[in-house]
């Protein structure tokens, strides 16, 4: 006597689940030119190395003698699986069972997936597509009675946005609770022409006197640029092969550290093309991004959220093979001054380092907080204070370069001045309270108007400025800790790069 007859239903079943929503739905799926559910599991995780929890969930139907004569597979399917052999939990909704929303999923599923990856603090890839709500205005008929909205398991997201890192990739429609979901993450991803957002679609938007499609709605062009979404992609391949590099950089959770890379690129490493990389006008730009990949470990710089928040670059990298944060000044956007989105940017990437014990490398050139009416509008103070207050939170070791600007508030930013400035200025540093190009007229005011020559005399105090404006003589009173040869950058910052780890590896033990 054996169980081989439950075997052989369990097998059966589970055959069921893999036909998803059948294959009429199925081949609909990829017509749309979407990977389906399973394909995508596949496409993120290594080979093999899935194990589906759950996966005979679902809704059978059965007859007079209670023999199954039908299955509804559950339309979100999780498990736990590894990239680049470290242990995830990986869930994906499967559109063709009901559109991917609630109305057809076991909500306790959902829970167990959050659930899990808490309490095992595992990573978190949320592959979203559908819904996710609470199904059509035709499922009230069907149910009877409507109820108070609320979403079961939501703490869990929000615990897990506290203890491990969330990745959610937009692969098709998503509102309401599917829009929630993708935004609370640590990092999103849509693919370009695929992926809509939103909080309710095109025929809800019609009610309130709106015609527009899915993408004029919610497509890239707008996520991706007012920063609900971090990254746009080309591909599905592409969003898991993103997804992946993203993790690569950060622990399983903020009870670990991440790892050292190996590295083969030399920690002297002295690039010539620093050296004039910043224009001696000051109304010339420069690629910051160049720099970028001159001074860090080669083909480490992992840029997130370039389309938003324009005038700061924020990335990952590597010096010397340990992993660090990067925040960097981008002179080509508003001149690097910061704006609204630009604050709020900064102020997430900052948050997101310190939760997850990242080291991080501030390059500055920052002529300050943008200004003017729209500025005001936006509530660019607000923005730009809270931006500051996170640095200023941040307890991992930082280390800022100053290559250019740094005035008034939004330049004092760079770093806490009441910690230890592990600080370095390139011979191009200019700060100050104030730039001198908006400033002289004011302050000199006076004196201007009853010069007979205001222009010349304008030219002369500016001379004299000029000199007194020189990084060395700040120097010289200690108000900036270095002065370095630009091509000196890179070894210095592996040599922070090396005690700041040092440092958190210590406080570990």
């Amino acid at each position: 006597m054996t169980w081989q007859t439950e075997i052989d239903e369990l097998n059966r079943r589970r055959a069921l689940a893999e036909d998803m929503g059948g294959a009429e739905k199925v081949a609909r799926q990829h017509s749309r030119g979407k990977m389906d559910a399973r394909a995508r599991i596949d496409g993120l995780l290594d080979p093999g190395s899935f194990r589906e929890i759950g996966k005979i969930a679902g809704r059978g139907s059965y007859d007079a003698n209670g023999e199954l004569t039908g299955f509804a597979a559950s339309n979100f399917i999780f498990g736990r699986g590894d990239i680049d052999g470290r242990a995830v939990v990986a869930s994906a909704d499967d559109f063709t069972v009901r559109g991917g929303s609630a109305d057809a999923a076991l909500h306790r599923k959902f829970v167990q997936c959050e659930a899990m990856a808490h309490e095992l603090r595992l990573p978190l890839v949320r592959m979203i597509d559908g819904t996710g709500g609470g199904g059509s205005v035709k499922t009230l008929e069907t149910m009877g009675y409507t109820y108070v909205p609320m979403v079961p398991g939501w703490d869990h997201i929000v615990t897990n946005l506290e203890t491990v890192p969330v990745v959610a990739l937009a692969l098709g429609p998503t509102a309401g609770l599917g829009a929630a979901r993708t935004v609370a993450s640590h990092y999103s991803i849509m693919v370009k022409g695929l992926s809509q957002l939103f909080a309710a679609g095109p025929a809800v938007a019609a009610a309130i006197g709106e015609t527009v499609d899915k993408e004029q709605l919610g497509g890239t062009e707008i996520h991706c640029r007012n920063g609900v979404v971090d990254e746009e992609v080309e591909s599905e391949a592409q969003a898991f092969a993103t997804a992946r590099r993203f993790l690569s950089y950060l622990p399983s959770s903020v009870d670990t550290l991440t790892a050292r890379a190996a590295c083969n690129d030399p920690v002297d490493r002295r690039e010539q093309a620093l050296l004039s990389t910043v224009p001696r006008s000051p109304a010339q730009v420069y690629a910051m991004r160049r720099v970028l990949t001159q001074v860090f470990d080669t083909g480490s710089v992992f840029e997130m959220g370039r389309r938003w928040g324009r005038a700061v670059i924020t990335a990952f990298a590597r010096l010397d093979g340990w992993p660090v944060a990067v925040l960097a000044s981008d002179p080509s956007f508003l001149g690097g001054s910061w704006e609204a989105k630009t604050s709020e940017k900064a102020e997430r990437f900052v948050r997101l380092a310190d939760q997850f014990r990242l080291p991080i490398v501030h390059l500055v050139d920052n002529p300050g907080f943008m200004i003017g009416a729209d500025a005001e509008r936006a509530g660019t103070i607000r923005y730009g204070v809270n931006a500051m207050n996170a640095i200023y939170r941040a307890t991992v070791p930082l280390a800022s370069v100053i290559v250019r600007r740094a005035y008034g508030i939004a330049g004092s930013a760079m770093s806490n001045a009441e910690r230890f400035q592990y600080r370095f200025a390139w011979p191009s540093g200019d700060w100050g309270s104030l730039p001198i190009d908006g400033g002289v007229e004011v302050a000199y005011k006076s004196e201007l108007e009853v010069s007979d020559d205001p222009a010349a005399h304008l030219e002369a105090i500016r001379d004299r400025l000029n000199k007194v404006r020189s990084p060395f003589r700040s120097a010289e009173h200690f108000a900036v800790e270095d002065i370095i040869d630009p091509r000196d950058t890179r070894p210095l910052l592996c040599e922070f790069a090396e005690l700041a780890w040092a440092r958190l590896n210590g406080a570990r033990l």
